[in-house]
């Protein structure tokens, strides 16, 4: 028998063999997804204490790993690390009764290929996500993500944005002859191409480094790119597109692996 059942204000059909198919309470889904996504979202930057404000915002980031760790991506804390004077690599981490708090970070850990890094901070650990397996990122699956668009522009509330992984295809399109390859993209294939997610939602400068979850268990599935997919994928064009991508969370977890 098809049993119907209400679930902190969702409503869902309860087949015979014990699964259930969720009804129209997605909206709920995607808040209490939020309110363990949100805690483990940073803004990463520089920090230095003569200047007002101290913190200066770059990019997005996330917790992973044992609650010390921050995945973003690499050209992030590139133009960071190179970097000299009185500067140092930061976080900032927004709790929920508004306070901001600044934590000091050092890299960890870089694939520049695949364009992320990781970093740890001191003092304490803080609320982190939970990574998913490649099995279960598949085009079509509903996704959110959150972070900075625009940086400290519109403050440091982090602010999500939600769709689907519209498709999953290699980073670098071959060209119908070498001629119409950029350098860009010829490096890109010399080295070895990987899919990459193409997502049908809306990103925005400061997004990158937002954790890409999935709307239905809240597992990271990606990392939001804004530069190095755009500009190999689509190199070609005079215009960029507006399309939002991310890197497959498998070449995160590769990475976290080197890290002892």
């Amino acid at each position: 028998m098809i049993k119907f059942q209400l679930a902190r204000g969702v409503l869902a059909v309860v087949l015979p063999w014990g699964f259930a198919i969720p009804g129209s309470g997605a909206a709920a889904d995607l808040a209490d997804q939020l309110d363990r996504i949100k805690p483990a979202v940073v803004a990463v930057g520089i920090m230095r204490r003569l200047d007002n404000p101290p913190f200066t915002f770059r990019g997005t980031g996330f917790v992973v790993g044992d609650g010390n760790l921050v995945a973003t991506n690499a050209h992030v804390v590139g133009e960071l690390s190179e970097r000299e004077g009185d500067a140092t690599l930061a976080i900032l981490q927004r709790s929920g009764n508004g306070t901001q708090q600044v934590r000091r970070a050092q890299i960890v850990a870089t694939a520049p290929e695949v364009d992320l890094a990781i970093l740890r901070f001191a003092d304490g650990a803080l609320p982190r996500v939970n990574l998913a397996s490649a099995a279960t990122v598949r085009e079509g699956r509903g996704i959110a993500f959150t972070g900075y668009p625009i940086g400290g522009v519109l403050g440091y509330s982090a602010v999500t944005h939600k769709g689907i992984i519209a498709s999953i295809a290699p980073i670098a399109l071959p060209g119908a002859s070498a001629q119409q390859l950029s350098e860009r993209q010829i490096r890109r294939l010399k080295s070895g191409s990987f899919d990459i997610l193409q997502l049908d939602a809306t990103a925005y400068p400061g997004n990158s480094g937002s954790p890409v979850f999935d709307l239905a268990t809240g597992e990271v599935v990606g990392i939001l790119n804004m530069v190095l997919v755009r500009g190999t994928r689509e190199s070609a064009l005079s215009q960029p597109t507006g399309i939002a991508y991310a890197i497959p969370v498998v070449h995160l977890i590769e990475l976290l692996r080197t890290i002892r």
